[in-house]
């Protein structure tokens, strides 16, 4: 995460998910909580189920890195954590959003110089329940962990 965050100037942060279906709701719940964090050079954005509403807000803020939060189904155990570059998005199915996150990327792409990279965690339930699974909250608190150590 510093080596990607190396140079950085500009920093958005783009949660997805939907917190009525469980561990979808993660990225979004990310985002609330790294929201506490003050920093100039750190921009965060609670897409949840519409992350591309946000991308005029993205593009405005002209970052250099875009670090996206969401529910990637990896068929690894539930709460493992992987760093997913552009390049391996395609390889994984990624949340319930309507719109598929290659796009999402592609667009953003194509619109800012940014670097853009995917912090995806396993869910457990997608369901309709209310509630973030055990395992899924510590993989919360350990990516938290990691952003407010790389973003300092």
């Amino acid at each position: 995460m510093k080596q990607f965050l190396n140079n950085a100037g500009k920093i958005v942060i783009l949660g997805i998910g939907n917190e009525m279906r469980g561990d979808d709701g993660l990225g979004s719940v990310l985002a609330q909580e790294l929201s506490k964090l003050k920093g100039k050079n750190i921009t965060i954005f609670d897409g949840k189920t519409v992350p591309e509403n946000f991308t005029g807000a993205i593009k405005r803020e002209n970052p250099s890195h875009i670090i996206i939060l969401d529910a990637v189904e990896m068929d690894e155990l539930p709460g493992h954590v992987k760093l997913v570059f552009k390049e391996e998005i395609a390889n994984y199915s990624i949340s319930t959003h309507a719109l598929p996150l290659s796009i999402l990327i592609k667009y953003l792409e194509t619109t800012t110089s940014a670097q853009i990279m995917l912090i995806g965690i396993q869910p457990k339930e997608m369901d309709l329940i209310d509630k973030i699974s055990p395992e899924i909250r510590k993989s919360l608190n350990k990516v938290l962990k990691l952003l407010e150590y790389s973003l300092n």
